[in-house]
């Protein structure tokens, strides 16, 4: 299901006026404090909404849940009164929202900006409590886990993530991020009244506005598609925001339904929703459930669903329909405050937002050829989780699932299977077996959980994660020196002590220590080394004999280059081995 129409989320070009006290579709804009404002009166309470550009995609993962702590402390003091309120943290944006009478709304916002002042810092360590259990009891949607899949363990990529960095954070971080980010003028307010009432005093410290993040990328290619195994297929693609695009999902969601649960009988779930990601771009999800025995019949199907679509083959009934249903959602009895909450959005963005007649009119200029565009746009930016086995033969790549390279360094083989095997390296460390290969530089690591007991959970900015036990790899602390100095501390959180039941132990324990010599490898390097360092030897005593009574002939000289070359032959051979065992690898 879609969450834009004209009278909503609007996704079509146009201006936008933030000139004080001017009306546009009977919404006004003012400031309050130096808070762009949004006003609409409505026939029922006072609801209103204080947002700040600050959200999920800022933070990092070692610092990740800062926003949600300062949410919750700002509203602590608010206690347990019958006003209906509360705050939300999402991926850009932190909203908090009100309705009652003007008194309470008042109340409440001169309450949040007073909290937001001087946070109940001595609540620090119990709303951390409380994030946790709220993190706890969370039920996450199928896509949930596609955003580290397409951006790593950074900005938009977090939104897979727990609030990791909870336990890192302090009370000065989250004072300084209060400080900066939840200012004035990073913030817009909406309210359902046509004036501002009187007595709010909405002071802030006074910062910047801030842009949202640059997207990054783990994806070198797409479509792409990866096996998460959990029995459904979601698609998600991050196309330019428009009115086509919203029409296209709402086709999308219906050819979906009608394939793979009315026809085929494939799915219980079959749907796709559009969702603004920024104020240029959103991400179109599509999702479709099967039983394991009718798993690869869905694929097909949903398959073929998209690449009819990519073929300009829709039915102009069913983008008659869909626009018909999108024209009727903006047929409210009050079309400017159902806007409020979205034209403030877009103004915290910085996007222009389009008056109620030009996306009415974006609507209805839609076409099937657009429906087909988009549809390829999808297709082309698509990452695709599926639920058994690979996507190559509809011409997707597989996402990584594997680094590029490993290090160089020591190596300490797994007590409980020696073909998995650590290696600590100067500038990184990684992790490989026979179906495993993940490297994690130093530099590029976003999240280290440290134990006291030894043991390191590393996360990159490509989203890979390694766990380093020492009872699993007979490692020790003196032996991750390299790590501990090259993660940056920023990304270093330290954990508490484990108890003895929490330590991951080997299932069947072997002695500590460096992975054992190979036996092949040594035999190899005796075979070359002796003779090769006989006859180099040898050489070497009679070319400084020729050189030095100088009696040699040609011939003298092409038999002792024969001599070096069969020297060579031996020696560069064992000086790759030799090397091999040095690093650890033999």
């Amino acid at each position: 299901m879609t969450t834009e129409s004209p009278s909503h989320t609007t996704d079509t070009p146009g201006a936008t006026s933030t000139a004080a006290d001017l009306t546009h579709d009977g919404i006004t804009h003012t400031t309050v404090g130096g808070i762009p404002t949004l006003l609409a009166p409505g026939s029922g309470p006072v609801t209103a909404g204080l947002l700040f550009r600050v959200g999920r995609a800022d933070e990092t993962l070692a610092t990740s849940g800062i926003t949600h702590l300062v949410e919750h402390l700002a509203l602590h003091r608010h206690g347990m009164g019958d006003l209906h309120y509360n705050g939300a943290t999402a991926t850009l944006h932190t909203h908090f929202h009100v309705t009652g009478s003007p008194a309470d709304v008042i109340e409440y916002l001169n309450g949040v900006c007073a909290a937001l002042r001087d946070l109940p810092l001595d609540r620090l360590e119990t709303e951390k409590d409380i994030l946790r259990t709220e993190a706890a009891g969370r039920t996450n949607g199928p896509a949930h886990g596609m955003a580290p899949w397409r951006y790593g363990a950074r900005g938009y990529g977090l939104t897979g993530f727990g609030e990791a960095g909870l336990r890192r954070l302090t009370a000065a971080n989250v004072r300084d991020w209060a400080r900066t980010r939840f200012t004035a003028e990073n913030a817009v307010l909406w309210m359902t009244t046509d004036t501002v009432p009187e007595g709010l005093d909405l002071t802030l410290p006074t910062g910047t506005w801030h842009p949202a993040p640059e997207p990054t990328s783990a994806l070198p290619t797409t479509p792409a598609h990866f096996v998460g195994g959990d029995g459904g297929m979601v698609l998600t693609s991050v196309i330019p925001r428009s009115a086509a695009g919203v029409l296209f999902t709402e086709v999308l969601g219906k050819q979906l339904f009608r394939d793979l649960r009315q026809k085929g009988g494939y799915s219980y779930t079959a749907a796709a929703d559009y969702q603004p990601r920024d104020a240029d771009h959103a991400t179109v999800t599509a999702y479709a459930d099967a039983l394991p025995q009718q798993q690869d019949a869905m694929v097909g199907a949903f398959v073929d669903v998209l690449a009819a679509l990519r073929a300009g083959r829709v039915e102009q009934a069913d983008l008659d329909s869909v626009r018909a249903a999108a024209l009727a959602r903006a047929d409210v009895p009050e079309p400017a405050v159902a806007a409020l909450p979205s034209r403030a959005l877009n103004l915290l963005l910085r996007r222009p937002t389009s008056t109620f007649a030009e996306a009415r009119a974006e609507l209805e200029a839609v076409t099937v050829a657009d429906i087909g565009r988009v549809a390829r746009e999808v297709w082309a930016g698509a990452l695709i989780d599926v639920p058994t086995r690979g996507l190559e033969w509809a011409g997707t790549t597989a996402a990584p699932t594997r680094s590029e390279d490993v290090v160089t360094g020591p190596r300490w083989s797994a007590r409980d299977d020696p073909r998995n095997a650590v290696i600590v390296g100067r500038d990184g460390i990684s992790l490989v077996g026979p179906d495993t290969r993940i490297t994690v530089r130093y530099a590029d690591c976003v999240l280290l959980y440290a134990f006291p007991d030894g043991g390191r959970h590393l996360v990159g900015a490509d989203g890979f994660t390694l766990t380093v036990e020492p009872t699993l790899f007979g490692i020790t602390a003196a032996e991750l020196a390299h790590l501990d100095a090259g993660v940056p501390p920023a990304s270093v959180v330290r954990m508490p002590a484990r108890t003895p039941d929490r330590i991951p132990q080997p299932s069947t324990p072997k002695p500590a220590g460096p992975a054992p010599r190979k036996a092949w490898l040594t035999a190899v390097m005796w075979l070359l080394g002796v003779p090769g360092l006989l006859i180099g030897a040898s050489s070497a005593i009679v070319t400084l004999a020729l050189i030095s009574d100088g009696t040699g002939d040609s011939t003298d000289w092409t038999v002792l280059a024969c001599i070096w070359i069969v020297a060579a032959v031996f020696l560069i051979p064992w000086g790759v081995c030799l090397r091999r065992r040095r690093n650890g690898l033999g």
